[in-house]
């Protein structure tokens, strides 16, 4: 692999902004305003330079798998068009956030199965890290095999615990981001005859090609599973574990259910639901984890607490781009405009600090030494940027140049 040298680019380093180049060879860079030595210079004047993203939790990748309701693609090409799109907005380490469930059809085990047979037979044709997040519902004891073959292979996963189950069986008269631990002994449980309830099953049944009648006679059977559902996650940690795979817990709405989780060893707290699990987890050193397009849009459409308030307060450490890639690079340009920390503090929740929690020392950061997945940004002033080209380990892995030059960016 030639070498190359992106000169006089507005650099993002880790802890500041700064005009520089930037040396790469053999998928590494090798250093930072270094001479030319016979590497090919890649203009990069007027441009920004900055780590590519790393993505830890992302599941956009069911747009193509199912572009329309109850409609399936074939799983090859939508994750090859998935790549695609991971490299054209610059992410090179992306977290495939793929949900285990109970239910049939997109979140199946036999869809996961799918999904991670494919990635095993594109993995020398991708250009992007596609990794998985085993993103379990703890309900679905079947997804036990499929687990245990993702975590024993070569590619290190992470392990997300979720409960969407209990979560759907909360009475109405208990906001979500309020409902009791998952496992408390009376679970305040909802009429499953009630009409909200049946208006609620609806919208997944037709997710799984049931009726709501048969999607709601279902769920009711996953219920009765409960008792068992402690010790499987046990048993599933446990596996995790003894992989050394790194773990989250997601959508936590209670001190006692992050305090569960981190007890054992999923140390992430994702997209909490409550102040009070945002500030528990702080206290305990939790890297904590919320959806980019939150912090672009300028809130969760779910009412959760605003990513751009925690951020500001230091509650927040990593942003992921949830169910839309492109709002990693849109929460840069709304939180950067709303002035909410300094660029290079601000890229830190897209890069560095998510490889840190998955344990990935190799990337995040523009200095010698690391993997060369960087992002060339074309950001004229006071408009929307446009990654330009994508490095993965140094490899070309998108490139765009447009026709004429734009305005420079300006520090």
């Amino acid at each position: 692999m030639s070498a190359e040298l992106i000169d006089g680019a507005v650099l993002i380093l880790e802890d500041r902004v700064t005009t520089g180049s930037v040396r790469i060879e053999g998928g590494r860079i090798t250093g930072i305003d270094v001479a030319r030595d016979g590497a090919s210079v890649i203009p990069g004047k007027g441009r920004i330079l900055a780590p590519a993203f790393v993505d830890i939790h992302g599941d956009a990748f069911e747009h193509q798998l199912m572009p329309r309701p109850g409609v399936m693609v074939g799983t090859e090409a939508a994750l090859l068009e998935t790549d695609r799109q991971l490299a054209a907005n610059g992410i090179a380490t992306a977290y495939h956030a793929l949900t285990l469930s109970w239910e049939p059809g997109l979140r199946s085990v036999e869809t996961g199965w799918q999904v991670v047979r494919a990635l095993e037979g594109l993995r020398h044709r991708l250009t992007a890290d596609n990794l998985i997040q085993l993103r379990w519902e703890t309900f679905c004891l079947e997804a036990e095999p499929l687990i245990a073959h993702v975590l024993a292979g070569p590619d290190r996963p992470a392990l997300a615990f979720n409960d969407h189950t209990t979560a759907a069986l909360l009475h109405p008269e208990i906001a979500v981001h309020d409902r009791p631990f998952d496992h408390v002994a009376e679970y305040p449980v909802t009429d499953l005859s009630a009409n909200g309830f049946l208006d609620k099953m609806g919208e997944r049944a037709k997710r799984s090609h049931m009726t709501t009648a048969d999607f709601v006679a279902l769920i009711a059977r996953v219920w009765a599973r409960r008792p068992e559902v402690p010790s499987h996650i046990e048993r599933i940690a446990a596996l995790a574990r003894a992989h050394g795979a790194p773990m989250l817990s997601h959508d936590d709405s209670q001190v006692e259910t992050r305090s569960f989780y981190r007890r054992l060893g999923a140390k992430v707290a994702e997209f909490p639901m409550h102040e009070r699990v945002f500030l528990a987890a702080h206290a305990a050193g939790d890297p904590i984890v919320l959806g980019a397009p939150n912090a672009m849009r300028g809130g969760s459409h779910l009412g959760s607490p605003g990513a751009a308030q925690m951020i500001a307060r230091g509650l927040c450490d990593i942003l992921a781009s949830d169910y839309y890639y492109p709002a990693i690079l849109g929460a840069m340009v709304r939180l950067h405009a709303d002035r909410v920390a300094p660029l290079a503090e601000l890229w830190r929740l897209v890069s560095v600090n998510p490889a840190r929690a998955m344990g990935l020392t190799d990337r995040g950061r523009i200095a010698p030494g690391q993997r060369a997945d960087l992002v060339l940004l074309d950001w004229p002033q006071g408009h929307a940027p446009a990654p330009l080209r994508t490095w993965v380990s140094g490899r070309g892995g998108y490139s765009a140049l447009p026709a004429e030059r734009t305005p420079e960016y300006t520090t």
